[in-house]
């Protein structure tokens, strides 16, 4: 089960609204749904947690990229809504989306729609297999990205994913608000 929710800063304090991920496919998506939400430029967390698995944290303020937190990313890996925080940069991988000369030449130099010679396999080597979408067991991310609103980067890390975001809310005083979207 998933909970999603946007904490929004306003200069009468914290706001909070549920929200639907339904239509969020990417991280410029999520971070877009957050502006719209934001008082100026006050920060606008967004928090998602599947329960007793991992959370997420998105921090975004003004124009500046999001800052990201996701508490096991191995976790949120196997989730959609996961999948959604973990962008490439975050995974320390290349970007899956090539530029458009990578479109139009493979690597070996073909074009696209040639096809590529036939090696004959060299008997006892084994096709190497694919390298499977992964990501690290663990946090990953930008830990201190609450810091300045009243919990370390420390504290983040060792939050259990079931109390997590009780936990965020305790920390920025908006534990009130933040249950009235539960």
């Amino acid at each position: 089960m998933y909970f999603a929710a946007l904490l929004a800063r306003t200069e009468d304090g914290w706001e909070a609204s549920d929200t639907e991920l339904d239509d969020v496919e990417t991280l410029a998506d999520l971070a877009e749904l957050a502006r719209e939400a934001a008082t100026d430029d006050e920060p606008v967390l967004a928090c998602i947690e599947q329960e007793g698995e991992w959370f997420g944290v998105v921090r975004v303020e003004g124009e500046d990229d999001p800052r990201v937190f996701v508490s096991d990313a191995a976790a949120a890996m196997r989730s959609s809504y996961g999948e959604i925080l973990l962008s490439d940069e975050l995974l320390g991988r290349e970007p899956e989306d090539p530029d458009a000369l990578d479109q139009l030449v493979d690597l070996d130099g073909t074009e696209d729609g040639e096809p590529e010679p036939v090696e004959d396999p060299v008997e006892g080597d084994e096709a190497e297999p694919e390298p499977a979408e992964s990501a690290p067991p663990g946090p990953i991310g930008d830990a201190a990205l609450l810091a300045d609103l009243g919990m370390t980067g420390k504290t983040l890390i060792a939050l259990a994913p079931e109390d997590a975001l009780n936990e965020i809310a305790d920390a920025l005083g908006c534990t009130d608000v933040l249950e009235a979207v539960r």
